[in-house]
């Protein structure tokens, strides 16, 4: 996941393992302001953005209704922090075996560019906290901790364990969950956990959590649980006694989980449905998370497209501009994020985005595993244009630039009116490859 705030200084913001990632703070909000979504696509004056330029036709879907036991709602708004195109949902975690010691979080992030439920640990009563177990390594009875890293900075905490309910769907058993925060600082490993400035806070973050449901069943996988790979490249760290913590292998089991993965029936993956919204930007958006794929009348696979990717969801050979990329379609990215030389940069007060003088459409060229291959289009409005109405919090035509040229990060932008599909790599027992869809 790859999320930008506005302005000129720089935060850190949590993503997942091989994501990229750039952030800043909000511009200041104001007051009023609402979605005008009568704005044309055709060129036009200064009114609408476009300035003798044009956008590719928006999507129109409509999310159903999230009153089923499988959806919860989805809201794109102010949130915590003020942070622009950010798709929250609300999560309910109870500690082992206890249906009465809960807690409700709201504010977490929806991000498909990631694998995992991770929570600040603030943001929890001290009788729920208390209760969830701190997962150890078996042997050393030494406590798990990890590190995430990003861009800028990282989260680190326990990995403890917890029942996960969202609508009316709850994990079959309690599942490996991060806690983020709950350590103290002089806990975190000189080695091995990134670089930065420590992200262990709802301001830092921007959320009270991270609701990954991307096509990965863990968060790190085969490279955490082979000791040989794990020993330069595990997030995972042994923490003997809760202190002196060093990097470790950590089985499946006991690595960071999608919750998805361990419902008792819509567990095969997840659906992204998001309203749409105007080409100048709304105070507001919505939407709705439905659980499953084909496992009930209301989530059954209408996409156009379908690709197969590699375990984390990419497609590795996509292009753009003629050059072979990497793309990934990422609700967690709060806008377009690629290379693209011909776009102007906005200067420093939205350092990162792209602000053309007039309207622009890109196409990248989407490949799966399975030789699947669609041109999606883009359209790209003056960033500074649309941050004029600070009380704007979803765009769908919001783009910035990316390091380098191999990358091209679909980001929630793509999301506003389709529906996008995401179906978990079930390969390791003998299920179904992973997929994207819309």
């Amino acid at each position: 996941m790859r999320t930008m705030h506005t302005s000129a200084k720089l935060k850190g913001w949590m993503q997942a393992m091989l994501a990229v990632l750039l952030t800043a703070t909000l511009v200041a909000c104001g007051g009023g302001g609402g979605s005008d979504n009568s704005s044309s696509n055709s060129g036009g004056g200064t009114s609408n953005g476009l300035n003798g330029g044009s956008l590719p036709a928006s999507p129109t879907q409509q999310p159903i209704s999230p009153n089923a036991s499988n959806t919860v709602p989805i809201t794109v708004g102010r949130g915590v922090a003020g942070v622009i195109n950010i798709p929250t949902v609300s999560v309910t975690i109870c500690a082992p075996g206890s249906t009465t010691n809960c807690q409700k979080i709201d504010n977490i992030q929806l991000d498909t560019g990631s694998f995992g439920l991770r929570v600040v640990g603030s943001v929890l009563n001290s009788t729920l906290l208390n209760a969830l177990p701190v997962s150890t390594i078996a042997g050393s009875g030494a406590q798990l901790a990890e590190c995430a890293t990003f861009a800028d900075g990282f989260t680190w905490g326990s990995v403890r364990t917890a029942l996960v309910t969202m609508g009316g769907e709850t994990t079959t058993s309690s599942i490996p969950l991060q806690i983020i925060g709950d350590k103290a600082a002089s806990t975190t490993p000189t080695s091995g956990c990134g670089n930065g400035s420590a992200e262990n806070t709802v301001s830092d973050l921007g959320a009270t959590g991270i609701l990954g449901v991307g096509t990965a069943p863990t968060d790190c996988g085969a490279t955490c649980a082979n000791p040989a790979t794990a020993a330069n490249y595990s997030n995972y760290f042994a923490c003997p006694n809760g202190i002196a913590c060093s990097r470790t292998a950590v089985p499946l089991a006991q690595q960071v989980a999608n919750p998805v993965a361990s419902f008792p029936l819509d567990n095969n993956g997840v659906i992204v449905q998001m309203a749409p919204v105007s080409n100048t930007g709304a105070a507001s958006a919505s939407g709705t998370l439905v659980f499953g794929i084909g496992t009930q009348g209301n989530n059954q696979l209408a996409a156009s497209n379908v690709f197969t990717t590699d375990a984390f969801g990419d497609l590795n050979n996509s292009t753009f501009n003629g050059t072979t990329v990497q793309a990934f379609l990422d609700s967690g990215s709060n806008a377009y994020f690629f290379g693209d030389g011909t776009l102007t940069q906005c200067g420093s007060q939205f350092a990162g985005f792209y602000c053309p003088s007039s309207a622009q459409t890109r196409t990248v060229t989407l490949v799966g595993l399975n030789k699947v291959s669609a041109v999606a289009s883009i359209g790209i409005l003056n960033a500074q244009t649309l941050f004029n109405n600070g009380s704007n919090y979803a765009f769908n035509d919001l783009a910035g630039q990316i390091g380098g040229n191999a990358s091209f990060d679909v980001g929630l932008p793509f999301f506003y009116g389709r529906y996008v599909y995401y179906h978990l790599d079930q390969t390791a027992s003998g299920g179904a490859s992973p997929y994207v869809g819309y």
